[in-house]
């Protein structure tokens, strides 16, 4: 399967700009969801494609790319988020970094968290910031690390057969509960690479910055 990866910029806190560029030199797409592009340019990158309601995106933003790399989703049921995911999605992207989605208001950072979740089938998704990376999981990610680089999982539904490997403290077939994650807060690794499965549920996993998937 060729791979097709995709830095998506958001208009939430924006990462610094030596963090953008170098995921950008990673992605063979950057997409602006809405005024992200502004927060693109302001990093020294100019966005393949700006897709959302475009309320936030500024003029001269909206000129940087082609007229046909300007889209226009008029829907207002779902988020700029979710317009650039099923964009992503129908164009066969592999992974995506999202950047820029957190900070701000509480209720869009919680509501981009959660909104990936029907997307998780479809992409590989990483929330990055500077020092941490947030990955979605419903099933199963293998994880490159560093030893002892800090891991914690975050149920976010009730999840069955979790098992753990490459931690310090492992999990065979474990059950983790919403809002309960004493068992799984700052876990450790123990090698080069980590990985984590379940049968059903989903989770988020957090890594600090040295963890690629």
């Amino acid at each position: 399967m060729k791979t097709l990866r995709v830095l998506l910029i958001g208009n939430g806190q924006t990462p610094p700009a030596s963090f953008l560029q170098r995921y950008a030199a990673w992605a063979d797409w950057i997409i602006a969801a809405d005024g992200g592009a502004d927060r693109a340019l302001q990093a020294g990158l100019t966005p393949d494609v700006i897709i959302g309601d475009l309320d936030s995106v500024s003029a001269p933003a909206k000129k940087c790319v082609r007229p046909e790399n300007l889209i226009f989703v008029a829907n207002q049921n779902n988020t700029d988020l979710e317009k650039a995911l099923d964009w992503i999605c129908a164009r066969g992207a592999t992974d995506c970094i999202l950047a820029g989605f957190m900070g701000g208001r509480w209720d869009f950072t919680l509501g981009n968290f959660l909104s990936v979740l029907p997307y998780t089938r479809k992409i590989n998704l990483t929330f990055a910031g500077p020092g941490w990376n947030f990955y979605p999981v419903f099933h199963k990610r293998r994880f490159k690390t560093r030893p002892g680089t800090r891991v914690s999982l975050i149920p976010l539904k009730n999840c069955r057969g979790v098992s753990l490997k490459g931690l310090k403290y492992p999990l065979h077939n474990a059950r983790l509960t919403l809002g309960r994650t004493g068992r799984t807060l700052s876990n450790e690794t123990t090698g080069k690479t980590f990985s984590v499965e379940l049968e059903s549920g989903f989770l988020f996993v957090y890594a600090e910055e040295n963890s690629r998937s």
